[in-house]
C-alpha cells in the first residue's frame, strides 16, 4: 500500500474507492495472477482506532480525517435544514464508519429490479451472491452463506432487559418473532445482525482488502481523490487523481477497465466533472461534453427516518449511564476482556419490518429501538438522561433528488437534493410509521421501564403536527442509492446497463450503490457486498453461479 505520489503506472484494472463494493472487487479480481489491479483511495489508511471499535462509529461520523461530510441542500420538508448525509473515506469507505447492520432487504426488492429490464437481477439471480459475500455466524438456513473470505455476519450478544421488554410488546401488538430476518421472509421483530466478530467492526477493507494485499498484482495508493476521468474518444483508459486541492495531478491508467466504486455521491460528480452526464449541467460547470447522459446524478434516494423518544423510570440504567463515568470504565474493561460490552454493539439493537396500514402484503416500514436516548437533532449522540430511542422509515421511498457537481473542483462538495417526503404517498407511511412507534412505545411490557416521552412529547397528537416534527427533526439514515441508476438503453433515466457498464462508453464501469434502481427494503451495506460479487464475475467473464462458491 502505498501514499499518492507514484508516476503514473499501467494496470489492467483501475478501482476508484475501496468502500464494500471496491474492496470485494479488488480481492475477487486480483485473486487472478494473470492481470493487476489498482485501487485509489481518496481517503487514509484505516488505522484510526474507532474505526475498529464497533460503538466509534459516534466518534468517526463526526471526524473529517476519515469521513466525506456532505450535508444536503437546506428543503422546505426538512424545515429549513441541512441534513448531514456523511459518508466514509477512509480504507473501507462507509463500512469502516456505517451501524454495520447486515440486512439483504425483501425478494421482491431485486425481483422489482428485474422486472424494470435488468436480465439477471432477480432474487433467484442474486440469492448465491448475496451468499458469497457473507460468513454467517449463528443459527441460519441455506439460504446464507459460511464462506469464510466473506463478511462476518454475527448475532446480538449483548442484551439489554428494556430491548427485550420492547420486543415482548410487540408480540402483543400482533408482530410476530422474526427468526432470521435475511431469510426471504422480513416481517417480524428481533434483533439485528451485524458485521462484528471478536468485539470488533470488520470492515470490508478487514474482511476483503486486506487479505489481498500480499499479492503482487494489487497495489493501493491512499490519499489519492480521483479528480478526472481519462478518455480516448469515448473510451475510459485511466484516473487522473489529487492528494490536495494545490498538489500536481498524477495519473494512473487501465489496460481493461476503469471501474467507479466510490458511492452514490462521488461517483455522480466524479462522471460529471469528467463529462458524462447532462449538457447543460456540464456546460455551468466549464465541463466539455464527452457523452450526454441525463440519469446522471438523478434518481438520488435516502431513507429519512423520524425518531420518539422515550425516558426511563427512576433505577433503570441505560446506554446513558452506561456510556459514562464508572460504568464505561467497566465496559470498556469487558470489552478488552472479549466479553459482551457496549463497545460492541450496533447503533440500534432491535428491527421491526412492519406495516404502515392492515391490509399491505409486505412490510413498507423499518423501525429500530435502542435501550438509550439519543439527544434532539443529533444522530447517535446521547442525552443527558436516560431513556430508550425508537425510529421509523419507509422501506422504498419515491421521493427521490439529485447530486450536481458545484463545479469541475472535487474539492468542493455538490449539490445533493434528495427531496425527502415530497412524494404524497411517503408522507402517508411515513406519518403510519410514527402512529406504528407509539404503539409500540406505549406497550405495557415497556411501561414497566419508561415513565414519559419527552420527543416529540404528548402534546404532539395530530397529522399536521406530526408532519411538522418530522420537518423539524427527521434525519438520514445514511443508505445513499441510485444516482447512476441500472437499466435498458431504452430508459432515457440509466447510467449503466445490466452488465453496469455505462451506456455509450467503452472500458468503463459502475460498481456501487449508485446503480441501484430503486431503494431495497432495507440498509444497503448487504446489497452493495452482493453487487460487487455478481459485478467481479461480469469483469472475470464468469457465467453466474447458481450457489455460493
Amino acid at each position: 500500500m502505498t501514499d499518492a505520489h507514484a508516476d503514473a503506472d499501467t494496470f489492467d484494472y483501475v478501482i476508484v474507492g475501496s468502500g464494500a463494493a471496491g474492496s470485494v472487487l479488488a480481492n475477487r479480481l486480483s485473486a487472478d495472477p494473470n492481470v493487476t489491479v489498482c485501487v485509489l483511495e481518496a481517503g487514509p489508511p484505516d488505522r484510526n482506532p474507532y474505526i475498529h471499535i464497533p460503538a466509534g462509529f459516534i466518534k468517526t461520523l463526526a471526524d473529517p480525517s476519515v469521513t466525506w461530510q456532505f450535508k444536503t441542500e437546506p428543503l422546505e420538508m426538512t424545515g429549513g435544514r441541512r441534513i448531514s448525509t456523511v459518508q466514509g473515506r477512509t480504507l473501507g469507505g462507509s463500512s469502516s464508519v456505517n451501524g454495520m447492520i447486515y440486512n439483504r432487504g425483501q425478494p421482491a426488492d431485486l425481483d422489482n429490479w428485474a422486472q424494470r429490464g435488468n436480465r439477471g437481477w432477480g432474487y433467484a439471480d442474486c440469492l448465491p451472491y448475496y451468499r458469497r459475500s457473507e460468513n454467517r455466524i449463528g443459527a441460519s438456513d441455506d439460504s446464507r452463506g459460511r464462506n469464510e473470505d466473506g463478511i462476518p455476519v454475527t448475532d446480538m450478544d449483548w442484551i439489554h432487559p428494556v430491548s427485550e421488554a420492547f420486543i415482548q410488546g410487540c408480540l402483543g401488538l400482533g408482530i410476530p418473532r422474526a427468526q432470521d430476518y435475511n431469510c426471504g421472509n422480513q416481517a417480524g421483530v428481533g434483533y439485528f445482525q451485524r458485521a462484528i466478530r471478536k468485539g470488533r467492526r470488520v470492515s470490508a477493507a478487514r474482511a476483503f482488502l486486506k487479505p489481498a494485499l500480499a499479492r503482487k498484482n494489487l497495489e493501493v495508493r491512499t490519499n489519492a481523490r480521483a479528480s478526472r476521468i481519462l478518455f480516448e474518444g469515448r473510451r475510459a483508459v485511466g484516473i487522473r487523481y489529487l492528494s490536495a486541492p494545490e498538489a500536481p495531478p498524477q495519473e494512473v491508467r487501465a489496460r481493461r477497465e476503469v471501474i467507479l466504486s466510490a458511492g452514490t455521491v462521488n461517483t455522480a460528480r466524479l462522471l460529471q466533472v469528467s463529462g458524462v452526464g447532462p449538457a447543460d449541467l456540464l456546460g455551468r460547470i466549464g465541463v466539455p461534453v464527452v457523452h450526454e447522459l441525463r440519469g446522471v446524478g438523478a434518481n438520488f434516494r435516502d431513507h429519512y427516518a423520524s425518531r420518539f423518544v422515550m425516558r426511563a423510570k427512576p433505577g433503570v440504567e441505560t446506554l446513558n449511564e452506561l456510556a459514562r463515568g464508572l460504568k464505561l470504565g467497566v465496559q470498556i474493561a469487558r470489552w478488552a476482556m472479549g466479553k459482551p460490552s457496549i463497545l460492541a454493539t450496533a447503533p440500534s439493537h432491535v428491527h421491526v419490518f412492519w406495516k404502515s396500514f392492515e391490509g399491505l402484503d409486505e412490510p413498507d416500514l423499518q423501525c429500530v429501538f435502542t435501550p438509550g436516548s439519543y439527544a434532539e437533532g443529533k444522530v447517535y449522540v446521547l442525552d443527558d438522561y436516560p431513556g430508550v430511542t425508537a425510529g421509523a422509515w419507509q422501506h422504498r421511498p419515491e421521493s427521490h433528488g439529485w447530486v450536481r457537481a458545484r463545479s469541475a473542483s472535487v474539492f468542493e462538495d455538490p449539490e445533493i437534493n434528495p427531496n425527502y417526503l415530497s412524494d404524497p404517498m411517503d408522507i402517508r407511511v411515513h406519518l403510519g410509521g410514527m402512529r406504528l412507534l407509539r404503539r409500540m412505545l406505549g406497550t405495557p411490557e415497556l411501561a414497566r421501564y419508561v415513565e414519559a416521552e419527552t420527543l416529540p412529547g404528548p402534546q404532539v397528537q395530530s397529522e399536521d403536527e406530526l408532519l411538522d416534527f418530522a420537518k423539524r427533526n427527521g434525519s438520514t439514515t445514511y443508505h445513499l442509492i441510485g444516482t447512476a441508476r441500472m437499466g435498458p438503453e431504452t430508459d432515457p433515466s440509466a447510467v449503466v446497463n445490466d452488465r453496469l457498464l455505462v451506456h455509450g462508453m467503452q472500458g468503463l464501469r459502475v460498481v456501487d450503490a449508485s446503480i441501484m434502481p430503486s431503494m431495497p427494503s432495507a440498509n444497503t451495506y448487504a446489497t452493495t457486498l452482493m453487487i460487487a460479487e455478481k459485478a467481479a464475475d461480469f469483469i472475470r467473464g464468469r457465467e453466474a453461479i447458481a450457489e455460493a462458491a
